[in-house]
């Protein structure tokens, strides 16, 4: 097996956070991120075989709220291109920002928000938190449990010598989203965009968890990112660790409990 071909990731994601979170959730309602009063732009970063409108049910809540909201899109091409492309939207909004992440969109947001003053917290959703030098592949296999193997996906090439993957049908549901319904997942699986095999070897840059204050919500029943190795790279990163029997698309099925953890970060 190619290291290519040993694992992919994944996107989008949500959680079930419980009542802990409520409590602070509600008090961020009126107390602004910057201590002005002004709310923080909640920024929305989603991961692979997803695209923004998995955050679809979170955003709502958020600017039902009276956070700004934007939920750009991730072009799932290469590390390094995908941070930069981040990074060059971050460079367009004013005032505090809260970047939330998802999966691949983890190492996009690590990157992408390193040397932002504006950049005020970071939230990762069952996501990667690597640091310098790090790869995905390296950490989706550091501890055992994760059923995104090559036999669950399939590889289409495009270009010069470059490769897709995307998750077969009959695997979408059970390992990528189990707590959702058929019905949605099927609709998902159609509709998924995949990310270049490339991202998966390529090194990560300087963490901005090393000077920005981090959150991170474990999946405990996800079956693409094992718990094991989001526990240890949220632990490292000196993370607000929450869990939640969620799987690794609890954000769609949890958008409440999901904006309630943002919430909580945006205090």
């Amino acid at each position: 097996m190619t290291t290519t071909r040993r694992g992919l990731l994944a996107g989008s994601a949500a959680v079930v956070v419980g009542a802990a979170l409520d409590a602070p959730a509600a008090q961020a309602r009126t107390g602004g991120g910057s201590g002005s009063g002004r709310k923080p732009t909640v920024v929305l970063v989603h991961g692979a075989f997803a695209d923004a409108s998995g955050w679809n049910g979170v955003a709502s809540r958020l600017i039902r709220d009276g956070y700004p909201v934007i939920a750009p899109p991730n072009p799932l091409r290469s590390v390094a291109s995908d941070s930069a492309y981040l990074a060059g939207i971050l460079a367009t909004l004013s005032g505090p920002l809260v970047l939330v992440a998802h999966s691949y969109g983890g190492i996009v947001v690590t990157n992408a928000a390193t040397g932002n003053p504006n950049v005020k917290a970071l939230v990762y959703v069952a996501a990667f938190v690597p640091d310098q030098g790090e790869t995905l592949l390296g950490l989706q296999t550091k501890y055992p449990g994760s059923r995104l193997s090559e036999e669950a996906l399939d590889f289409r090439p495009y270009g010069e010598g470059l490769v897709d993957g995307y998750i077969k049908k009959e695997f979408f549901h059970d390992v990528f989203a189990g707590d959702l319904s058929k019905a949605t997942t099927e609709l998902m699986w159609a509709g998924q965009r995949p990310a270049d095999v490339r991202t998966l070897g390529e090194p990560s840059g300087a963490p901005a968890w090393k000077t920005i204050p981090s959150w991170y919500l474990v999946g405990r029943d996800d079956q693409v990112l094992p718990p094991a190795a989001q526990r240890f790279m949220a632990r490292r990163a000196g993370a607000h660790t929450f869990e939640a029997d969620a799987s690794h698309v609890a954000m769609i099925a949890q958008p409440a409990a999901t904006a309630a953890l943002i919430k909580r970060a945006a205090r």
